[in-house]
């Protein structure tokens, strides 16, 4: 069994999807590990991962708006404020998204569908730099 870690850095431009899918195929691909299992975390408390279509770019549009309409900023409920209006909202979104993701690897490619892309979901409306851990087990 061997296995192999690395850390990427995202910089974002505000809330959206940045896919990241490539670098995910061309690191495992010169891990040698051709079998095993990609586990993907965001060390951050304000933005998540996801698995999700790449072909229309209206999906991303309407998750983004979706989460505008189901997590509004300035809601009165919120205590957490010192941040910003879209601190709150972003804490509130990554936890009901996911903050690690588990991939399988075969023949050193994840296993993902035609249409699935990987990824970072920035919460934040400012400019961020993310950094997220891969670590690939397997043989």
């Amino acid at each position: 069994m061997k296995q192999d870690l690395r850390g990427i850095t995202i910089r974002t431009a505000g809330q959206n999807l940045y896919e990241f899918t490539d670098q995910l195929i061309r690191w495992t691909g010169a891990s040698g590990i051709r079998r095993g299992l990609l586990t993907v975390f965001v060390r951050h408390t304000s933005a998540s991962l996801l698995v999700q279509e790449n072909a229309d770019p209206d999906v991303r549009h309407d998750l983004l708006a979706f989460l505008r309409r189901l997590i509004p900023e300035n809601d009165p409920l919120y205590v957490h404020t010192l941040e910003g209006p879209d601190d709150m909202p972003a804490h509130v979104k990554a936890a009901l998204t996911a903050t690690s993701l588990s991939i399988p690897v075969d023949d050193g490619r994840p296993v993902l569908g035609t249409w699935q892309g990987v990824y970072l979901f920035e919460h934040r409306r400012a400019p961020h730099t993310r950094e997220i851990t891969l670590h690939l087990i397997g043989e």
